[in-house]
């Protein structure tokens, strides 16, 4: 099959949420809180890429995930560069990203062990609509009251350095040789490539464009290199499958998917550079 639907899996997390919508019911009265929503293949194959939605009622970990190189010294796959699609906020929410100055890996060390790298983090500001890439190494974290969708490189690794004294594991050592402790910009990259289309980054390890299609939407991926189609709004449907919002598609070969209007997607695929003929 040319276009698939992925399977999903709630993941509960400490700094979850229990109100997902409207994208999502929310969790029964008593349940445990959901942070993450993860797109998997519904065969388990690993894939290049991984989808999620996230959503946050405290602050996420300060973090750092490695570069592939790093990754496969360790005996991983991949690396792991991520970006986020801010869907919602409450008022004031926040990002963290980058540090406020530049930072020994001693310096780092230490204010990860006192607590101070809490006030370290550079926490930005962040809007609805907005795209942030973060590259590996960049030492991170993400605020409350903040819901995104995620696209990542498909590894299971975070390195904590600080968990606000929560009982869970963190990772100096390597999280501090993995890390570029130092500020980094928010740079909105983004371009308009055709009518309807948006390249929001390029040039990392994958490409993300937000697309408001034409009513009949043909998508065309380059060999061997598929398409994640994140269901921001709307509806598409084919003699295969049929998606909604809220859903993921999975598409390796040329496809026509009928959107009605009012359809909103964000695209993705690994890669640096954006595929020219991947709208028919």
């Amino acid at each position: 099959m040319a276009v698939i639907k992925l399977s999903t899996r709630r993941i509960e997390k400490v700094w979850g949420r229990r109100d997902l919508s409207p994208w999502f019911p929310d969790v029964p009265k008593g349940g445990e809180k959901v942070g993450e929503i993860w797109y998997e293949m519904p065969d388990g194959r690993d894939a290049e890429l991984l989808i999620k939605y996230l959503f946050t009622s405290e602050k996420l970990s300060v973090q750092v995930h490695p570069t592939d190189a790093d990754a496969r010294a360790a005996g991983y796959k991949r690396g792991k560069e991520e970006a986020w699609l801010i869907l919602a906020v409450e008022e004031g929410a926040t990002v963290g990203l980058g540090t406020v100055r530049p930072l020994s890996a001693e310096d780092l060390r230490a204010a990860a062990l006192d607590g101070s790298i809490e006030e370290l983090i550079d926490w930005k500001r962040v809007t609805p609509g907005q795209f942030i890439y973060s590259p590996a190494g960049t030492v991170h974290a993400i605020g409350p009251g903040v819901t995104l969708v995620e696209v990542q490189q498909n590894v299971d690794l975070t390195y904590r350095l600080y968990d606000y004294g929560r009982p869970r594991e963190l990772h100096l050592d390597e999280g501090v040789a993995a890390a570029t402790a130092e500020p980094y910009e928010i740079v909105d990259r983004s371009r308009e490539a055709a009518p309807g289309r948006r390249i929001l980054c390029e040039g990392g390890k994958f490409v993300a464009e937000r697309i408001v299609p034409a009513r009949s939407q043909r998508i065309i991926p380059e060999d061997g290199q598929p398409v994640w189609i994140t269901m921001l709004a709307g509806a598409a449907r084919n003699d295969e499958v049929a998606a909604e919002a809220g859903e993921v598609l999975f598409v390796d070969g040329p496809t026509i998917l009928e959107t009605p209007e009012g359809t909103d997607l964000l695209l993705a695929y690994s890669g640096g550079t954006a595929a020219k003929g991947l709208l028919g």
